[in-house]
C-alpha cells in the first residue's frame, strides 16, 4: 500500500512539473484554418527592429553573416538582395496587405523548408521555380551522391532517398536554432507564370506520371468551377483559374492535401514575414542569382548550379496573354487578389494589361 501512495505522488508532481514547463514551450496546436486536420504552429519570427508590427514578437537577428561586412557592421551585399529584402521587409509592414503578407510558421511551412546541417543551409521549395535543381545542390551537399550528375531523376524528389531532411523533422530547439543560425534562402518568379507553369506541368504533360492531378483533382475542379456542364474537355486553364481565385478554394484544397504546393502562394509556402531571410533569388535573374546564393552560403568551391538553358528562365508576356485570353476579368481580378502580396512582397509588376 506505501509503494501504491509513493508512486501516486510520483504521478501527480510529474503532471505538475509538465504543467509548470508547458509555460515555455513556444509550439502550440491550433484548430485548423488550413491544409490538415491538425496543424502544428511555431512562434518564430525573425525580421529585424524595422519590420516588427506592434504586437509581434520576434527573435534575435541571424548569427551567421553571409557576404562580406562593412566597417560600420553592414553586410556588403550588391544593391539588388540588399533592395529585395528591403521590399519584403517594408511590404510586411503594410497592415492593408496583412493577410496577404503573414501566415503561420506551420508544420505545412517547416515541411517546405529542406536542411543542409553540414554547411548550415535552409532552402524553401517553391515549386515551378527551377526548384528540381536546387534540390540536386543539397543532395550534393548533403553527400548522397557525389555529384549533379549522378543522381537519378526518380531520387530528386523521393524523400525516403535524396537525403534531405525537412525542417518539421527536428525538435521545437532545433528548429529555432536553425531558423536563427543558419543561411536561408528561396526562389520567386512572377506570380502568374509560375501558375502557368503549375498548370502545364501537372495537367497537360504531367512528365513525372502523377495520375492523381488529371484523375483526381482535375475532375474535382471541374465539378465545382465549370460553367458549361455540357463542355466534355478536360480541365481547362480558366477552371484552374477560378478556382484559384475562389475566396472559398480552402475546402478543396484540404481535399487535394500536399499537393496543393504547386499552386499556393510565396507566403503561404515559406512565411517570409515570420522569416528572416538572407537572400531572395529571382527566376529571372537566376543567371546572377544562382552563383551570388552558392558564394553567399559558402559552398560555390563544393559544387556548381546546373547549366541554365539561354532564355529560359525570361518572362514571357506573350505566354502570360495567351494563356489568360479566354479568362473573364472578373476571375482573374479575383486571382489578383489572391496573389496580390506575391507580387507585392517580391517586386513584381501588376499586370495591368490582364486585369483592365
Amino acid at each position: 500500500m506505501r509503494h501504491q501512495w509513493l508512486l501516486l505522488a510520483a504521478c501527480f508532481w510529474v503532471i505538475f512539473m509538465f504543467m509548470v514547463a508547458s509555460k515555455f514551450i513556444t509550439l502550440t496546436f491550433k484548430d485548423p484554418d488550413g491544409y490538415s486536420a491538425k496543424q502544428e504552429f511555431v512562434s518564430l519570427t525573425t525580421m529585424p527592429e524595422a519590420g516588427k508590427l506592434r504586437g509581434e514578437k520576434h527573435l534575435a537577428e541571424d548569427t551567421k553573416p553571409t557576404g562580406k561586412v562593412l566597417s560600420d557592421g553592414r553586410p556588403d551585399q550588391p544593391p539588388v538582395y540588399l533592395e529585395r529584402l528591403e521590399l519584403i521587409r517594408n511590404a510586411c509592414q503594410e497592415e492593408a496587405l496583412r493577410n496577404l503578407s503573414h501566415t503561420e510558421v506551420s508544420k505545412f511551412v517547416l515541411d517546405r523548408i529542406f536542411v543542409c546541417d553540414k554547411h548550415k543551409i535552409l532552402f524553401c521549395q517553391t515549386p515551378k521555380v527551377g526548384n528540381t535543381q536546387w534540390k540536386k545542390v543539397l543532395i550534393v551537399l548533403n553527400g548522397a551522391f557525389s555529384s549533379i550528375e549522378e543522381i537519378p531523376e526518380n531520387v530528386v524528389h523521393d524523400h525516403e532517398k535524396n537525403g534531405l531532411p525537412r525542417l518539421s523533422s527536428f525538435s521545437k530547439t532545433g528548429i529555432q536554432k536553425r531558423l536563427k543560425t543558419y543561411f536561408k534562402f528561396f526562389i520567386v518568379r512572377d506570380p502568374f507564370e509560375r501558375l502557368i507553369s503549375a498548370f502545364k506541368d501537372k495537367f497537360v504533360h504531367n512528365p513525372r506520371f502523377e495520375p492523381w492531378y488529371r484523375h483526381e483533382i482535375a475532375p474535382g475542379i471541374i465539378r465545382k468551377y465549370r460553367k458549361d456542364r455540357t463542355e466534355t474537355r478536360g480541365i481547362q486553364f480558366e477552371d484552374f483559374v477560378r478556382y484559384l481565385g475562389d475566396p472559398n478554394h480552402r475546402w478543396l484544397d484540404l481535399q487535394f492535401g500536399d499537393h496543393i504546393i504547386h499552386w499556393v502562394t510565396y507566403v503561404e509556402l515559406c512565411a517570409p514575414c515570420e522569416i528572416k531571410y538572407s537572400v531572395i533569388g529571382h527566376h529571372e535573374t537566376l543567371e546572377e542569382d544562382a552563383p551570388y546564393i552558392l558564394k553567399e552560403a559558402g559552398i560555390d568551391h563544393l559544387v556548381s548550379y546546373p547549366t541554365i538553358p539561354p532564355g529560359i528562365t525570361l518572362y514571357n508576356r506573350t505566354k502570360v496573354k495567351h494563356y489568360f485570353l479566354g479568362v473573364s476579368k472578373r476571375d482573374i481580378r479575383r486571382l489578383y487578389a489572391r496573389f496580390e502580396g506575391d507580387f507585392k512582397l517580391f517586386g513584381y509588376q501588376k499586370p495591368e494589361f490582364l486585369l483592365n
